[in-house]
């Protein structure tokens, strides 16, 4: 049963969160209003994903995001917020979320996000991924910086690196290379650490922009 925190100030959208999610079959684990009780309850309870909102009373929910990834590395954050603002989408990817729905999502989209996050996958609201995508590309196409050149990956990280591209869980990885699902992980650890980027997101987007997809 995949486990689930839900990050909201709002008592009434986060409870009715919460129980939507419970009946659909999840286990709502722990819920919090602000970025200390997140971080506090997510090192706690090490939920499987974590619904986040963007505007908590002492921080934002990049904030959020970044501080429980940090106390729970393994946990997969979903960004659940009212705004679709450029600044916002991007400041989540940047630390670490793995998607970001607006509030409008219907219950049945909600619940295929929070499962599709769960299984490793990245999940936009529509117009969102292009958004993200456009941004990744503009970093993409800017000019290479001479005492710093690109890192060279090894073919298994290269191999790794397309099926993330597509979208597939490590275990599906794991599946198509015929190799251990802890070997991918360190795959995808290694490419992160060369490229300099922070999470799977990002990886699949410099993956789409080398054309490995």
């Amino acid at each position: 049963m995949t486990t689930v925190m839900v990050v909201d100030d709002h008592p009434m959208w986060r409870d009715g969160v919460g129980r939507d999610l419970t009946e659909a079959g999840f286990e709502v684990v722990a819920t919090a209003d602000s970025v200390r009780s997140a971080t506090e309850r997510a090192a706690a309870v090490r939920p499987d994903v974590v619904l986040m909102d963007m505007h908590l009373p002492d921080g934002s929910g990049a904030d959020a995001t970044a501080s429980v990834l940090q106390a729970s590395p393994a946990t997969r954050i979903l960004v659940l917020s009212a705004s679709s603002e450029r600044e916002d989408v991007l400041e989540a990817v940047k630390a670490g979320a793995s998607g970001y729905l607006v509030k409008s999502a219907s219950a049945e989209e909600l619940r295929e996000a929070v499962t599709a996050t769960a299984d490793g996958q990245a999940i936009f609201t529509p117009g969102l991924a292009g958004l993200v995508l456009g941004e990744y590309r503009r970093m993409a196409t800017a000019p290479a910086d001479a005492d710093n050149p690109a890192p060279t990956l090894t073919d298994r990280e290269t191999d790794v690196l397309r099926f993330v591209a597509k979208g597939l869980s490590a275990k599906q990885i794991a599946t198509r290379l015929g190799i251990s699902h802890r070997t991918v992980e360190n795959h995808v650890q290694a490419s992160l650490r060369k490229l300099q980027l922070s999470n799977r997101v990002e990886l699949a987007r410099y993956a789409i922009e080398q054309g490995l997809d």
